[in-house]
């Protein structure tokens, strides 16, 4: 009787969804930490259907817009994160969405931290996950940053944005 109610209850929460609409399946994670190497938060890379998302949350933050980024080293070693390297830009771009010759995979908008220090938001990325894994996961890996200051979406390499405050290297799920 018990397998039957537990079939019977599995049955019907998987009628509970919206048709057409797909649960997110969790592909990539990053611990963010900061110069110190506390723990501050976390990035993670999803995909429902054909779309990829990129979610960050962080906190321990002064308020206000932070530019992030993608980049092209899996090292954070603090406090200045600068084994980051450069941006991930597998196809040779230049930084920022304003920018006429932008935007390149590393590319992501400002995160936005409330008066309590925390912030939030989902990135829908361009492009498919094989191509994106490809780039996050070669040789070096990738690293997520966030900076001090607002990212201003044109200035090459890293639209002023600032110093690196915190830093997580992707792995795998």
């Amino acid at each position: 009787m018990r397998r039957f109610s537990t079939l019977l209850l599995a049955a019907s929460l998987g009628g509970c969804s919206t048709p057409g609409q797909m649960l997110p399946t969790t592909l990539a994670h990053a611990d963010l930490v900061n110069g110190e190497g506390k723990a501050s938060g976390r990035a993670v890379f999803t995909q429902a259907g054909d779309i990829v998302s990129l979610s960050i949350e962080a906190r321990g933050l002064k308020p206000g817009p932070h530019g992030m980024h993608l980049h092209s080293q899996g090292k954070c070693e603090g406090p200045g994160f600068t084994t980051a390297g450069a941006h991930l830009n597998p196809a040779m771009h230049q930084h920022g969405t304003m920018n006429p010759a932008g935007p390149h995979l590393g590319d992501l908008p400002n995160l936005t931290i409330a008066a309590d220090g925390a912030g939030a938001t989902t990135v829908t990325m361009p492009g498919q996950w094989p191509d994106i894994a490809s780039a996050v996961f070669d040789a070096d890996g990738t690293a997520i940053v966030i900076h001090a200051g607002e990212d201003d979406y044109k200035t090459d390499p890293s639209g002023n944005s600032g110093g690196r405050i915190l830093c997580g290297v992707f792995a795998r799920d």
